[in-house]
């Protein structure tokens, strides 16, 4: 025992630990030794009630029982608890403290067992006994059964849904950045370079650039009309010094052109007026135009007269003035450039005198013109044709009508003609001539058929005039299906008038009863 005593006082035992555990080594051999003298001696009845005789003569606190460490307050009381040895033996205590310590006792057993099974609950038993619900949250995974989020404190390394954040990703659209601040002490720092504006700056076109870019736009504009897109586009353009030259690559790619352009190509100029050229361009541009009609007569023998009437078209629509031309008396050499202004002299003293109208100087070209208008043409265009017998002549006019739209109304009226002349001459020249017509896709298949049809409608109308229309079509049809003009299916559409027979060729010629 000593020895023990000595080795635990090398360990750095204090006096108040080694008396502490010389109680519990004695109590422990105490308790051994009556435990074996009641089993030998006695039953275990006798023993269970002698061992509650002994322990409520030789109390023990709970306290004592437990082998954590104990604290310098535990310490303390155990040397106050010291003095009711005598000479190494316990003091009887009275019988209410042992019934104290066994509750006291059983209550931390209990606060025990609690804590480990309902730390996920945050509940908790205070010193009677008492459950209460603790503030603190519990922090023990055992109370979230079905949570399946990581405990590491660590994600996936994915970004926050609703963030910015995470690898590889560029930020919440919209967000705006700091403007990084130049630091004035940084010695690339220039101080010219803050609040700068930078311009698009489009190099000036030379005279080769400029024809190989306005040439394809007055071109396109001879097709769409918009004459609005045109000053868009030059409008992006650096003309600078060939500005001038606009009406007067206009105007040469317009003499080549057909009327209609013509008039398209004035009203472009009326309009690129003050948007995009001034009166003092236009002015310089047939200038120049005038100078260089030795060489458009070369292309265009009719250059002089169209030039002098362009010039008095942009005179009506004011964007030259009236004393343009008297500023060119006398000073003109060329005889092409003196053509030019006595048409245009010739046409402004008509308007004054007469009341010409100069706006409408190139006439109206295309759909524009009443129908009316455009099938007195095409009924001319057709008694033409069959006088002369010209199929190439014929179609250059109808190309010249400019309506591509409108030669179901060219088939129409040449059907209707053929079935009017009753004559074998104006049907083969007619089946000639849609024949060429329709071999040069001068009329497409759509408006053939269209105009087939539309004689196929009005049948029973032209039969009123011509008695024999039925016969007349069916005849011509058929020459129309063998020259390959139509197909077999319009072939077929074409309408027959059943013979109603007065008189039976097979009974002898008897008349046929009215209820026959």
């Amino acid at each position: 025992m000593e020895a023990t005593l000595k080795r635990c006082g090398k360990r750095g035992f204090t006096e108040q630990g080694l008396t502490r555990m010389c109680r519990i080594v004695h109590l422990g051999l105490t308790r051994a030794c009556l435990f074996t003298r009641l089993e030998s001696e006695a039953p275990r009845e006798v023993m269970a009630a002698d061992c509650e005789a002994w322990l409520n003569a030789n109390p023990v606190e709970a306290d004592d029982l437990s082998d954590s460490y104990q604290s310098g307050g535990e310490e303390h009381a155990l040397v106050s608890r010291a003095a009711d040895e005598v000479n190494g033996n316990w003091v009887p205590a009275p019988v209410g403290t042992v019934h104290e310590a066994r509750l006291k006792a059983r209550a931390k057993r209990r606060l025990r067992k609690n804590s480990s099974r309902d730390s996920g609950r945050g509940d908790s038993l205070s010193e009677t006994g008492d459950a209460s619900r603790s503030a603190v949250p519990p922090a023990s995974p055992k109370g979230k059964v079905l949570d399946r989020r990581s405990r590491l404190g660590k994600g996936r390394g994915l970004p926050k849904k609703g963030g910015a954040g995470g690898k590889g990703v560029w930020g919440t659209p919209g967000e705006v950045y700091d403007v990084e601040e130049v630091d004035v002490r940084d010695p690339n720092y220039d101080e010219d370079q803050e609040n700068c504006v930078y311009e698009t700056v489009v190099l000036p076109l030379d005279e080769d650039n400029f024809t190989r870019t306005v040439t394809p736009i007055v071109q396109e504009y001879f097709e769409h009309g918009d004459s609005d897109e045109v000053a868009e586009l030059l409008g992006e353009l650096n003309l600078g010094s060939m500005r001038s030259d606009v009406p007067l690559l206009a105007v040469s790619l317009a003499l080549e052109a057909k009327a209609s352009q013509r008039e398209l190509t004035s009203l472009l100029l009326s309009r690129l007026c003050g948007r995009v050229l001034s009166r003092s361009d236009i002015e310089a541009s047939f200038r120049k135009l005038l100078k260089e009609l030795p060489d458009l007569v070369l292309d265009t023998p009719t250059a002089p007269q169209l030039v002098g009437q362009f010039i008095a078209r942009a005179v009506a629509d004011q964007i030259l003035s009236k004393s343009y031309i008297d500023g060119y008396k006398g000073s003109v050499d060329c005889e092409h450039a003196r053509a030019a202004l006595d048409r245009a002299a010739i046409l402004l003293k008509m308007s004054k005198e007469s009341g010409l109208k100069i706006d409408n100087l190139w006439g109206l070209g295309g759909g524009q013109r009443p129908v009316n208008q455009l099938i007195n043409e095409v009924n001319l265009l057709l008694k033409e044709y069959v006088l002369s017998g010209d199929t190439a002549e014929a179609e250059r006019c109808l190309r010249e009508l400019e309506v591509p739209h409108f030669h179901h109304e060219f088939v129409y009226e040449a059907i209707v003609m053929v079935l009017e002349s009753k004559g074998d001459t104006t049907l083969q020249a007619i089946l000639k001539l849609l024949k060429s017509l329709f071999d040069s896709t001068v009329i497409t298949l759509d408006q053939m058929r269209r105009g087939y049809e539309r004689v196929y409608m009005d049948i029973a109308e032209i039969n009123i005039d011509v008695p024999c229309a039925y016969s007349l079509l069916e005849h011509f049809v058929d020459k129309s299906f063998s020259a390959g003009i139509i197909d077999k299916k319009l072939r077929d559409l074409c309408p027959c008038r059943g013979r109603k027979r007065f008189v039976s060729e097979g009974d002898g010629g008897l008349l046929k009863l009215e209820t026959y």
